[in-house]
């Protein structure tokens, strides 16, 4: 049942499969019209002949009765002879046209096959082309070598089409890049602006609760601008793949974490083992720190627990947090992955920016994976982020 499950139908999505399938028809159809037509014209024709050639003289009134007689019979006999004949003709011509044309319409159908692929090569190398842009960067071309016609002008549309997709993400990163100098310039100043008035002497405890509040949102707003720029630099592109250890970046997000976790009395139970993956290793690191970070700053009971496993699955390598929290809904996991969204009447807590999740999907999709989050019996939550593993290493041969 399985096997038969897994086996595409005739008429799917195949455009090849399809004018295959029409130009079979059409030939059997064109085949069985000559063949009922020709049919038709030889029983006619034989019939024309079979009367020229067989005397249909019956003597006439004159003759005696014993010429009329003999001459009936014959008649006759010749009628019943010019049937067979006519019915063996009928079926030799059937049987021996529905041969011939089974015969040729099999080999015009090949034949057909063979063309549609040749007509349809071109369409083949639009779509890998573009399947190919979709999944790395915007700067290749078709540039199909054909003769003028409609493909060679959807071909010729589409590099204009990315061309503009081009110049526009180029533009898109321009701005960002300058976007994130020119909001995190002021922001550093003005952060210093605060630590030297509240480094000075003859500052008033006034001043100093004021300047630890404006650095607290400082720190805050630039959290939030690097988000935004990681999230940015995650939809686009990735510019460097690398072989990786997930195990390695959770294991440094982890140590990295614990003395945060600490101090909130959070405890951390880890099973890292190895998830290899080629991937941006700053993307995954910062897609796992996001995880952990949130699995922290939303783990409510005070001595919350975290486990972060790492491994290969399913759909590839995966690092998997989960933390103690409160009850989450199943259907509020959906809103946990957009921008700028946070449960904040579930958690109790404002904090952060509400782009954590959101940077984890969209590194996940960069990299061809995925992530996904759901409820923990009794409260919390598990995310997990899936990108495609690297295929395991042939065992090698002694000798």
């Amino acid at each position: 049942m399985s096997g038969s499950a897994d086996r595409r139908p005739l008429w799917d999505g195949s455009l090849r499969r399809h004018l295959t399938l029409v130009y079979g028809l059409m030939f059997f159809t064109a085949a069985a019209a000559v063949l009922a037509v020709s049919l038709v014209l030889v029983i006619n024709s034989m019939h024309y002949s079979m009367d020229l050639a067989f005397d249909s003289y019956t003597g006439g009134p004159q003759a005696p009765p014993e010429v009329r007689i003999y001459l009936a019979e014959r008649h006759a006999g010749d009628e019943a002879t010019k049937r067979v004949i006519l019915a063996s003709m009928q079926r030799n011509l059937l049987l021996k046209g529905t041969l011939a044309a089974l015969c040729v319409g099999v080999v015009a159908t090949t034949a057909g096959w063979l063309v549609a692929g040749r007509l349809l090569r071109p369409l083949s190398l639009i779509s890998s082309t573009a399947e190919r842009i979709a999944g790395h960067t915007l700067h290749r071309r078709i540039d199909l070598e054909a003769p003028p016609g409609e493909v060679k002008t959807l071909a010729d549309s589409f590099d204009r089409m990315l061309d503009r997709l081009d110049q526009a993400f180029a533009g898109q990163d321009r701005f960002i890049a300058n976007a994130a100098h020119e909001l995190k310039t002021p922001i550093a100043l003005n952060r210093t602006l605060v630590e030297v008035a509240m480094s000075r002497p003859d500052a008033p405890p006034e001043v100093l609760r004021l300047g630890e509040n404006l650095l607290a949102v400082s720190v805050r707003h630039e959290r939030l601008i690097d988000a935004l720029l990681t999230l940015a630099r995650a939809d686009d592109s990735l510019t460097e793949r690398l072989p990786l250890d997930l195990a390695d970046l959770a294991r440094a997000v982890i140590e990295a974490a614990g003395p945060e976790a600490r101090r909130h009395g959070i405890s951390f139970d880890a099973v890292l083992a190895p998830a290899r993956a080629i991937g941006d290793p700053l993307l995954l690191e910062q897609a796992v720190r996001n995880l952990v970070d949130n699995a922290v700053r939303y783990n409510a009971p005070a001595d919350g627990r975290i486990r972060v496993e790492t491994g290969r699955g399913r759909d590839g390598a995966q690092v998997t947090v989960a933390n103690t929290g409160p009850v989450v809904s199943p259907h509020e996991i959906p809103v946990l992955f957009a921008p700028f969204r946070r449960l904040t009447d579930r958690v109790g807590s404002a904090r952060g920016s509400g782009l954590g999740l959101s940077i984890v999907r969209a590194v996940a999709h960069a990299h061809g994976g995925s992530a996904d989050a759901r409820p923990r019996p009794g409260g919390g939550l598990e995310v997990r982020l899936a990108v495609p593993a690297v295929p395991p290493a042939p065992p090698r041969r002694n000798g």
